[in-house]
């Protein structure tokens, strides 16, 4: 899975002003990300509202990207749930024939013990076509994936390739990298995160703000990969404040607006989500027009 390696992007849903899903824009997104250096692309994951959409929504999602990013870039897509079975029977029945892994977030809300993380995820690697990527992001499940499970699936089950690490927490993302099978990667699911990953020997980052800045970001990415830490924090820096305000009013209303202000889509979300308020959209416009004259 050396596709997996660099920058990945967990690509928004577009919507249009009567919330139903705008095709045209998603697939200016998919150009947008291709054109400026992405290395894979994420659907249906957190950052694309796959809560909210209906089953018949997210086949028309994965359809869109396939079928505009045409075998040109590999693709991820996101199958999780807090019901093991039905996550299973997901993965039994769904096309994935364009698709290259699984991404598949740990269970939330019911709490699990790690033993149960652990059987949750080996059920998922023995029912998928697909090697699978686990995602841990304890502030969204409620619940921390310790670095000893993500071990044990690493080193037990051989298609469980990689961990989406979100956890925010550089010791325990060292922990990983440090005991982790050689051909294993290591992927910052926080674009804080990003480059201190890489750096630690990590693969790369699936990244929010990288969709929208896609050159800047795999730019930092690479740099980082290649070791050139100082370049590398350069960039990091530059996008430092655009990290913080996407998520000052949560995922994905900053990135959206980023979007509406690049002219390739709506800001709009769907409920229980709202739009990015005025403030923030004037604080992202200031972010955004401040990257564009360091870029020209």
């Amino acid at each position: 899975m050396d596709g997996l390696i660099g920058t990945g992007v967990a690509l928004v849903t577009p919507f249009k002003n009567d919330f139903s899903v705008d095709v045209a824009a998603l697939q200016k997104v998919v150009e947008h990300c291709i054109d400026g250096g992405i290395n894979y692309l994420v659907v249906l994951g957190t950052t694309g509202e796959s809560a909210t959409l209906s089953k018949k929504e997210k086949q028309l999602v994965m359809q869109t990207v396939a079928k505009v990013n045409s075998g040109r870039l590999p693709l991820v897509v996101g199958v999780g749930g807090n019901n093991t079975q039905a996550v299973v029977d997901e993965l039994k029945t769904s096309d994935f024939e364009d698709f290259d892994a699984i991404m598949s977030v740990s269970p939330y809300y019911n709490k699990p013990t790690q033993e149960g993380i652990y059987q949750h995820f080996r059920a998922i690697a023995k029912a998928s076509p697909l090697p699978v990527v686990p995602y841990n992001v304890p502030s969204r499940t409620g619940s921390n994936m310790l670095p000893e499970t993500t071990l044990r699936l690493a080193h037990d089950i051989e298609n469980i390739v990689a961990i989406k690490e979100a956890s925010g927490d550089m010791v325990q993302v060292n922990t990983i990298i440090k005991q982790k099978p050689e051909d294993f990667h290591v992927i910052s699911g926080d674009d804080f995160t990003a480059l201190p990953t890489v750096l630690a020997g990590g693969s790369g980052v699936i990244s929010v703000l990288g969709q929208g800045l896609p050159s800047e970001f795999s730019t930092m990415i690479s740099l980082g990969l290649d070791g050139a830490s100082d370049a590398a924090y350069e960039i990091h820096n530059a996008l430092l404040n655009g990290m913080k305000l996407i998520f000052e009013e949560g995922n994905p209303a900053g990135i959206k607006t980023i979007f509406e202000l690049l002219g390739l889509s709506t800001a709009l979300v769907r409920l229980p989500l709202v739009e990015a308020s005025p403030t923030l959209k004037n604080k992202l416009k200031v972010f955004v027009n401040s990257v564009e004259k360091v870029r020209a």
